[in-house]
């Protein structure tokens, strides 16, 4: 694969973390998490690696859904501070080198936004259109509603006006209409008004209710789409539009545009990452392997979004009802551990019982799989849950930043975790003293991934190993490669990997010292220990392996 580099495409080996700014850090000590605690922590952020921040929803909310029910589009909750405390955060991340994103959530308002007071309040009102109503409950699906375990339709009946109106999420959370082109020159507006403080793109909250749920039904959704991206090009080259889209593979290419690359810049591996677990719980690489040779390569200009775990629940509702409940009782047995009877509402530390050697390896994967890794905050302390918490809420808690919490000086409005996960034994603080700590482990693998471009730019191939717990894989790009392997067991294990095209080279290990050597015949045996990792970049003997690499920006 022949690589051109520009700085518009910045997104293709980006690390990407994603921050609730009201759990991350309190900046005036009223037990709320705030911008001027987040812009005191930027420096932490650029020197774990990352360059790019997601920000969870901000605005004005009634808080009934964690700020996922706006209302108001075009300022700041005032829990987290004002316009200008984001202005000065946007100019502190910026000046560190740090783009950032922020949550698109238009699918749907609060029913106290101004725009639905105003829809409900008659039938002929100007902004009627703006919602999505019926006379009649119909159709109703019961398989379309996303919360089972609070709604049982996806219609509510509103007194004042007599009909129907649609919330494919929360009843207090009316869908958008997309089909009016009001409601597009809108959202269009808000895209501009942030991208002006300096945002550079936004992850698209529940992309195919947006475009599908709507009155009348649009000729071509993915035209708005398309236009979305067009103009945030226009204002910015190259500004993204991250897609939350969990629907199957063969489904999912035209979220990208197809052949054309001219929608969604990255959707989420949500079958990868579903598969992944399934391989997890089986200590068996065959279901990620077989989702890697699946899934369909993206338009030229898109890219696949690498997470294991994420802010909502761990959905696996792409499996089979036996797939899941191997994970359920291998990661999360008890049932308050499981959610919507379709995934589980705990961090990956705790599903992997603490084990440090178990976490590593996990990350390892995350960062070398094929495309772009985003991590949640907390993830590189192997934070913990709170399954006293509310539904979701389990995995939202206070980020830990010292022995006695470090999040604020009052009392936190959520709670931390107690035990072996609680502050005292899971900090940033004595992590940063600890070279073998899961933080450190997470610097190594940002800055070793940051200098592997083939894992992002590549063409990829899954390489047989001959053993189920290993799965092993290999990028090219411009004629560099980078191999990389993974014990999914906790016994050590030998396999034999045949390597076209890199006959009597060496691969030299990027995580540990070492070497081996590629046979004449392209063959070597690669050593795993119990959840072992290997990335390995070839070269022949006679250069250096940092000779052999590509060429990154």
């Amino acid at each position: 694969m022949r690589l051109t580099y520009t700085s518009d495409v910045w997104w293709k080996n980006a690390v990407i973390y994603c921050l609730d700014v009201e759990t991350f850090k309190d900046g005036n000590d009223d037990g709320i998490g705030d911008f001027r605690g987040l812009t005191q922590q930027v420096d932490y952020l650029a020197g774990l690696g990352v360059t790019c921040l997601w920000l969870m929803p901000f605005f004005p909310t009634p808080n009934r859904d964690d700020g996922y029910d706006i209302t108001d589009f075009y300022t700041i909750d005032p829990r987290l501070g004002t316009l200008g405390d984001f202005v000065e955060f946007m100019r502190t991340a910026n000046d560190r080198g740090l783009r950032v994103i922020a949550d698109l959530v238009v699918n749907h308002t609060s029913d106290q936004h101004p725009w639905f007071v105003e829809a409900r309040s008659s039938r002929d009102s100007p902004m009627r259109d703006w919602y999505v109503w019926s006379d009649t409950p119909e159709p109703d699906d019961p398989s379309q509603v996303v919360f089972p375990d609070k709604e049982n339709s996806v219609w509510q009946y509103d007194e004042g006006s007599g009909q129907y109106y649609l919330h494919s999420f929360y009843r207090h959370q009316p869908d958008l209409n997309v089909g009016n082109p009001e409601v597009r020159d809108e959202i269009t507006r808000i895209l501009g008004f942030w991208m002006e403080l300096g945002l550079s793109g936004f992850r698209v909250d529940a992309v195919p209710f947006l475009i599908e749920n709507v009155d009348p039904k649009l000729a071509n959704p993915h035209e708005f789409l398309a236009d979305l991206r067009a103009f945030m090009t226009r204002r910015k080259g190259g500004s993204i539009l991250l897609g939350e889209v969990n629907v199957p593979y063969k489904d999912l290419t035209r979220f990208f545009g197809e052949g054309l690359g001219d929608q969604i810049t990255m959707c989420f591996d949500f079958i990868g990452m579903q598969n992944a677990w399934l391989s997890l719980a089986r200590n068996d690489a065959t279901p990620l392997a077989d989702a890697l040779r699946e899934r369909p390569e993206p338009p030229k200009d898109c890219q696949w979004a690498m997470f294991l775990r994420n802010h909502d629940e761990l959905t696996l509702d792409k499996l089979t009802d036996e797939e899941r409940q191997e994970i359920f009782e291998a990661f999360g047995p008890s049932k308050d551990m499981q959610i919507f009877g379709r995934g589980l509402r705990r961090r990956l530390p705790t599903m992997l019982g603490g084990d440090l050697r178990r976490m590593k390896m996990a990350y390892s994967l995350l960062f070398s799989l094929p495309g772009t890794p985003v991590i949640f905050y907390g993830e590189e302390i192997g934070l913990g849950d709170n399954l006293d918490a509310e539904g979701r809420m389990a995995v939202r808690i206070p980020m830990q930043w010292s022995a006695d919490g470090g999040f604020t000086q009052a009392e936190p409005v959520r709670e931390t975790p107690e035990g072996s996960f609680g502050p005292d034994r899971v900090n940033v603080a004595d992590q940063k003293r600890d070279v073998d700590s899961l933080l450190r482990w997470f610097q190594l693998l940002i800055e070793r991934y940051r200098e592997c471009p083939e894992l992002a730019w590549g063409d990829y191939t899954v390489l047989e190993t001959g053993d189920r717990a290993v799965l092993a894989h290999r990028c090219d790009a411009d004629g560099a490669t980078v191999v990389v392997a993974h014990n999914l067991c906790d016994t050590v294990r030998d396999v034999e990997l045949t390597l076209e095209g890199l006959e009597n080279h060496q691969l030299t290990d990027l995580l540990v010292d070492g070497t081996l050597e590629v046979s004449a015949e392209g063959s070597v045996r690669l050593p795993l220990d119990p959840y072992g990792s290997r990335w390995l970049r070839a070269s022949p003997r006679e250069l250096p392996p940092e000779d052999a690499s590509v060429k990154s920006l």
